[in-house]
């Protein structure tokens, strides 16, 4: 909008209009999507994961440290550590998976029940659509992540107490530090999550199809972790999604090294842009029939 249509008669109301529907269509988004019943047992699914670890490490006698990040051997003496224990568990699927169900279902979801066309011709501007989506694929991504990291606290804390935190660096924080750092790594993961939903929603406009877009998103989020591993392409695992996700494990050192997780965001970020942009081009002039 110019300057001269923010003056002449009305513009301000229009501004004001189009501010209340871009909320109004956010909020509403936000309904879409943890209003889902699938979406709904996919967190309840997510939370189930750290109440099953505490409940076995509890009436388990066998030492669960080994074969594993080294905070799980920590969970007994410390139960902030159940949260990062569940966390680097979930990580490597069922998390991909919630948020390429998000994602998956973003656009697809829409021109599959036929709502699309008509959510067009409100009207909605194409590139607010696919801000508005993204935004709440990014909201989705952030609560994943803290339901497992939350439900892991309130459990480890009811079975095993708090207390100091040990720090994988030998060193001792206090108790709040440690629950600011186990939160700082939860934001950590949520921002690459919602990195995976750019992805994902990029696939849902290539499709009328949600679960083909949650299908490919998941493949891209299992190649990438394949990819990871084969030592051949070293210069390519930087680049990779996943490739910094573990990084926040970083928090819990004295002092906290910061390089990894900064790359991490670095890489969240590109994947960000990059694939919402395409979403942008493809869907910006994609003929919308359903």
């Amino acid at each position: 909008m110019s300057a001269a249509e923010a003056t002449a008669p009305g513009g301000g109301v229009a501004l004001r209009r189009r501010r209340t529907f871009s909320s109004r269509f956010f909020r509403s988004e936000l309904r879409l999507v943890f209003g889902r019943r699938r979406n709904q047992v996919g967190l309840a699914v997510l939370a189930a994961v750290p109440v099953l670890i505490s409940i076995a490490i509890k009436t388990s006698a066998s030492n669960p440290q080994q074969g594993a990040p080294d905070f799980f051997g920590s969970i007994t003496q410390n139960g902030l550590f159940l949260a990062l224990a569940a966390l680097t568990i979930e990580l490597a699927l069922f998390l991909p998976i919630a948020i390429s169900a998000i994602a998956g279902d973003a656009v697809a979801g829409e021109a599959n029940t036929g709502t699309l066309r008509y959510l067009l011709t409100v009207p909605v501007a194409r590139t607010r659509l696919l801000a508005v989506k993204f935004a709440a694929i990014a909201v989705g991504a952030m609560a994943a992540a803290f339901v497992v990291s939350l439900t892991g606290i309130v459990m480890g804390l009811i079975l095993f107490g708090g207390g100091d935190v040990v720090l994988l660096s030998g060193s001792t924080a206090s108790f709040w530090d440690g629950l600011l750092r186990v939160l700082g790594a939860t934001v950590y993961i949520g921002i690459g999550l919602s990195a995976l939903g750019a992805v994902g929603l990029f696939f849902s406009t290539l499709t009328e199809q949600p679960i083909g877009a949650m299908i490919a998103t998941v493949i891209f989020s299992t190649a990438s972790y394949i990819a990871d591993t084969v030592p051949q392409i070293s210069w390519l695992h930087p680049y990779l999604i996943i490739h910094n996700w573990m990084a926040y494990v970083d928090l819990l050192r004295d002092p906290i090294s910061w390089s990894q997780m900064g790359n991490g965001l670095w890489v969240a970020l590109g994947y960000g842009v990059v694939f919402w942009l395409l979403a942008w081009a493809r869907f910006g002039h994609k003929d919308v029939t359903s």
